[in-house]
């Protein structure tokens, strides 16, 4: 059975090159275009991480998101990559990241960073 990875992102185009990536790597990929309103649904897939944009729709959206995960009993316990092209964002929020046991990786990046990345999240060899 092929591991389950949730992407959620509010672009279209990226979701389609992730959904094509992690099926073509052996992930079972789930796309989400809303955050908020995927909360429900990443939470009954349970699956193995979580590859979070921070920022969707307005700014503070993708950190909704965030902390409504880590404050959810069974979501907590999954690694989640924080992915989004708000470098000096993320760069700021890196302490506080880490402190959620978050994984960073910033756009644009190199496919084999994340599929690293993603491996070491879900303790699979590379």
């Amino acid at each position: 059975m092929a591991t389950r990875v949730a992407v959620i992102n509010d672009d279209t185009a990226f979701l389609e090159l992730m959904h094509e990536l992690l099926l073509e790597e052996g992930y079972e990929a789930h796309c989400y275009k809303e955050g908020a309103a995927a909360y429900a649904q990443v939470r009954a897939l349970e699956p193995a991480a979580i590859i979070l944009d921070i920022r969707m729709g307005s700014p503070e959206s993708g950190w909704q998101v965030l902390e409504l995960f880590k404050l959810d009993r069974v979501l907590s316990k999954k690694p989640i990559i924080v992915c989004s092209a708000a470098v000096s964002e993320l760069q700021a929020h890196a302490p506080y990241l880490q402190s959620k046991g978050c994984m960073i990786l910033a756009k644009p990046f190199d496919l084999d960073d994340l599929l690293a990345l993603l491996a070491q999240a879900v303790g699979r060899s590379t």
